[in-house]
């Protein structure tokens, strides 16, 4: 009884919607007006086109590269949240990464462009050094930078709370034998908030992988992502069956992505 209102809720919003969203994929368009028909042209057609190809490998890789940057990035200011600020500046510096979600992404993007245009205030700085302009807008490099604005504070905040777990007797004793802080962090902190920490970046491969405003908006939809392929499908002929086959296969790309990175995180624990 405690777990039916969960279950009813993936029910209704989750797996009832995913199973139209499936069942769409066979459908035909015909003089713009959708037609409940079965047929696997849409799977065909969207397979065996390059730009479906290359969109996703665009997409994949930008994703990964922008998980991983954001995980290496967030480890440092998690562990010095952690370990060397005090109470009263933790608190505050939590709060810190917070606050950004009390604004909406698009808007935290927007502001991107004002730092990274031509005129903006990045080239406005460097020029005096005679350096630039950065060409940032309208690029892969563009797209990274608005994915990791969109993920860099949750995986701090999740990051903090995994190495917040980590057993302090077990740095106290790797200080006793000698091991030096790098060291410790390798074998006893890593290790021990191995699964927090593969978490976050799972968080950060979801959301980067999905993500349509920092593509559009900071990368200028050059190369699309399959996001934006999406957009691209619903808008040309109004063909939501093809824009389906597209979600529904980064949909399973990332049930595979996460079912690896579960087997990482909790590969090696066992069960007392």
């Amino acid at each position: 009884m405690l777990g039916a209102p969960p279950l009813a809720w993936q029910l209704l919003f989750f797996i009832v919607p995913l199973g139209f969203l499936l069942a769409m994929t066979f459908w035909s368009v015909r003089n713009f007006r959708l037609r409940p028909d079965f047929t696997v042209a849409n799977w065909v057609t969207i397979f065996k086109a390059d730009f479906f190809a290359k969109a996703f490998v665009h997409t994949f890789m930008l994703s990964f590269l922008a998980a991983v940057l954001c995980s290496l990035i967030a480890f440092p200011a998690a562990y010095a949240i952690v370990f060397r600020a005090k109470s009263a500046t933790r608190r505050l510096l939590i709060f810190a990464l917070i606050v950004p979600f009390f604004t909406s992404f698009p808007v935290r993007v927007y502001s991107m462009q004002v730092f990274f245009s031509p005129p903006g205030i990045i080239n406005h700085l460097i020029e005096p050094f005679g350096w630039g302009p950065v060409h940032v807008l309208n690029t892969s490099t563009g797209t990274v930078i608005g994915f990791l604005t969109l993920t860099l504070p949750l995986v701090v905040l999740l990051q903090t709370l995994a190495l917040g777990g980590v057993d302090e007797t077990l740095i106290e004793a790797s200080h006793n034998l000698r091991c030096g802080r790098f060291r410790t962090i390798l074998t006893v902190i890593l290790p021990s908030a191995r699964v927090g920490l593969v978490l976050a970046a799972a968080f950060a491969f979801v959301l980067c992988f999905g993500d349509y405003i920092s593509p559009q908006l900071l990368g200028g939809s050059r190369p699309p992502t399959l996001s934006i392929l999406i957009a691209d499908q619903v808008k040309s002929g109004n063909n939501w069956p093809r824009a389906s086959v597209v979600a529904v296969s980064m949909i399973v790309t990332l049930m595979v992505v996460l079912g690896v990175l579960m087997r990482i995180a909790y590969g090696g624990r066992r069960e007392s």
